[in-house]
């Protein structure tokens, strides 16, 4: 029985997340609709995570078994005649026994868009957070520094988180600006509910001078949800990977061999 292995890309805005659910449509529902009118056959899809309404994905992956024997462009092409236009699958193959989207993963890179500025921008809306104070760039790298590092990530865990421990790891959090946007790029071994947007929401308190940078070690040690800071709007986050073993992967595990391009500060507004 194939083992298939999609990459998708998907504008969130329009759905309730990835995940099936009653009260709306949702990334994975369509999905599954399209590659069933491909197959002729029900298929279930497991991601390598949940994104939540209104966030979006550049390299989601997930992975389905199915009883038919298709050329593998098929599971892209086709499907794709099948999905809407913010949805697509980017790459597809067949992968070995014991690959799971999420089991075998073994980090993700999430970017989240800060638009700063006294004025919003609309082309910028459905991508970005709007901040129209100025936003302290050093005392904000300072304090996501802290964030790097195996720590326990309690405090930055969102209501509803179903996880049996409160520990991760960051590999890095960078933060860089590209005209009045600010990208916020977190890499990690994996993420708690909610945790990549109450971490920027933290942050961004930092940058307004709300905090200090180093309360982060604090919320770390002994905080609770309560005491660091606000969850950042959905609309800005965009999952950009997911890293696996070679032996699940065409690609290396450094960002130039994965298969996808890194996503663009998506409109800089100039004059």
């Amino acid at each position: 029985m194939p083992l298939i292995r999609l990459i998708l890309e998907y504008e969130g805005t329009a759905y309730a997340g990835w995940q099936r659910q009653a009260n709306g449509v949702s990334i994975q529902e369509v999905v599954e609709t399209a590659l069933a009118r491909v197959l002729g056959e029900e298929v279930r899809l497991h991601s390598s995570g949940r994104t939540d309404a209104g966030v979006h994905a550049r390299a989601m992956n997930a992975h389905f078994f199915t009883e038919r024997r298709l050329p593998v462009e098929a599971f892209r092409f086709g499907v794709n005649r099948h999905l809407p236009g913010d949805v697509a699958v980017l790459e597809a193959c067949e992968v070995p026994a014991g690959f799971h989207a999420r089991f075998s993963a073994r980090g993700k890179w999430y970017r989240y868009l800060v638009q700063q500025g006294p004025v919003r921008a609309p082309l910028n809306a459905r991508f970005s957070w709007h901040i129209r104070k100025p936003l302290d760039l050093e005392a904000m790298r300072e304090a996501a520094a802290l964030f790097v590092g195996h720590h326990d990530f309690a405090a930055f865990r969102g209501t509803g988180c179903s996880a049996r421990t409160t520990e991760r790891e960051v590999f890095s959090f960078d933060i860089s600006r590209q005209g009045d946007l600010l990208c916020f790029d977190v890499r990690g071994g994996g993420f708690l509910r909610h945790m990549v947007r109450i971490m920027v929401g933290t942050v961004v308190e930092i940058g307004l001078g709300a905090r200090p940078p180093d309360d982060i070690v604090r919320l770390l040690q002994d905080g609770t949800r309560e005491a660091a800071g606000r969850t950042a709007p959905p609309q800005g986050l965009c999952l950009m990977g997911v890293w696996y073993d070679e032996s699940f992967s065409k690609a290396a595990q450094d960002e130039e061999s994965l298969p996808f391009a890194p996503i663009p500060c998506i409109l800089e507004r100039r004059g």
